[in-house]
């Protein structure tokens, strides 16, 4: 019997899902409804937030956060090149230059020098953030960012990590999302992430003005009556703020929202979240004993000590080079045998609008880990047998003996 092809990731859906989103369709909203904020309230709690800020992707997300902080023209912010397009195009959307960090080769993620060798890099520009990229479910150390930081604007971009923990000053894991020491948080409900709204973003954060002014924004910029402080109820010169049909846009806002239709299929997904999690991390966990068991040149990530991780990528690091195979013949090998795999990501400083904007940028840590990385099938409704099955096909192309019964220790 042929076997089913596993992709190297894809959602989860079930009855539950199938009927949260039905009710909506059944319902007087379909839009700007209960179902978005009662899918922001959830969320908020889940990650021990204030407040979350629903949008209509990552990416939305990722360009409110900079608008709204008022970053634009003039200003920088430093990001790593390991992460998907988004996190840098943002930036430039909001209409800020990109300063481009390098990263562990191990384990893909920023730390405390790389940041420090970006920003003095940046010479005289006006850094007026830093961004970290929390990358396949594992964290940056945040208590060294803050450190290095300062008081300047520090954000999570935390698409890939939804249900991970990370250390706080105390030595107490704290969740991420509830930005204990950044000023903001983002994450992505994309169908291949912990959980999905089909398309779709979510902000979290502990400031009640910059929820407001996020709300405002994703909307055409657009306030309300309810939306006006008592000082703006008071401007006598305004006499139309007591017309029940008015509103006002101070500010250029963006049609970011996300739909009834989206947050009940969120709302659905995120009573899963720990379910999602616990069998994504236990794959992976049979995932990092058998390629350990691949030889010098196959080794899975690094592990991180400053998070407990929430895996949304497994990733095998392969020296295709010293294995004499290219990283192409290996996934077209793979993929006839049913198993698919991807690259996160090619580094972002190699992409030709960025090589013309800024030129070519050494950077040594994410050249080692882009030429190394190879993205494994990971997704919950994967089973033990499925990861056998993907290591014993990739040991086979790669022309390495391996017995699943003896990759384990006694």
């Amino acid at each position: 019997m042929e076997k089913k092809f596993l992709p190297y990731s894809r959602q989860v859906i079930d009855e539950e899902d199938i009927e949260s989103v039905t009710r909506v369709l059944r319902s007087a909203w379909l839009t700007t409804g209960p179902m978005v904020k009662e899918f922001e309230e959830k969320f908020a709690e889940e990650v021990n937030a204030d407040y979350a800020i629903a949008c209509s992707s990552g990416t939305g997300a990722l360009h409110l956060l900079y608008v709204a902080h008022g970053i634009g023209p003039g200003d920088s912010v430093i990001l790593p090149s390991m992460t998907f397009l988004a996190t840098a195009n943002a930036v430039r959307y909001a209409g800020a230059e990109v300063i481009f960090s390098d990263v562990d080769p191990d384990t893909g993620l920023m730390n405390a020098t790389h940041l420090r060798d970006a920003w003095a890099r940046a010479c005289n520009k006006n850094i007026k953030a830093v961004c970290v990229v929390h990358l396949n479910g594992q964290c940056v150390d945040m208590k060294d960012m803050r450190r290095e930081v300062g008081d300047v604007t520090l954000f999570e971009d935390a698409c890939h990590s939804l249900g991970a923990l990370i250390g706080d000053n105390s030595g107490n894991k704290v969740k991420v999302g509830e930005c204990y020491l950044s000023n903001a948080t983002i994450f992505s409900t994309h169908p291949v992430k912990a959980i999905t709204t089909g398309e779709g973003g979510m902000i979290t954060t502990n400031d009640e003005g910059l929820a407001r002014k996020l709300r405002q924004l994703r909307s055409h910029g657009v306030r309300r009556r309810q939306d006006f402080t008592e000082v703006d109820l008071a401007d006598s010169s305004n006499k139309s703020f007591m017309d029940p049909w008015y509103y006002e846009m101070r500010d250029l806002g963006f049609n970011y929202r996300l739909s009834d239709i989206h947050s009940a299929l969120g709302i659905s997904q995120l009573k899963k979240l720990k379910y999602f999690v616990k069998q994504r991390n236990s794959l992976r966990d049979r995932y990092e004993q058998h390629l350990c068991c691949l030889g010098e040149h196959v080794r899975p990530l690094a592990l991180v000590s400053s998070c407990i991780p929430a895996w949304h990528l497994s990733v095998a690091l392969i020296d295709f080079k010293e294995i004499g195979i290219s990283r192409s013949e290996v996934i077209n090998q793979l993929s006839i045998k049913g198993i698919g795999t991807q690259v996160h990501y090619i580094p972002v400083h190699q992409q030709p609008y960025y090589k013309n904007r800024y030129g070519t940028l050494m950077l040594p840590g994410v050249s080692t880990y882009y030429s190394r990385c190879l993205s494994l099938p990971l997704w919950p409704g994967m089973d033990l047998n499925d990861v056998d099955r993907v290591i014993g096909a990739l040991a086979e192309v790669l022309g390495i003996n391996f017995d699943s019964d003896t990759s384990f220790a006694p």
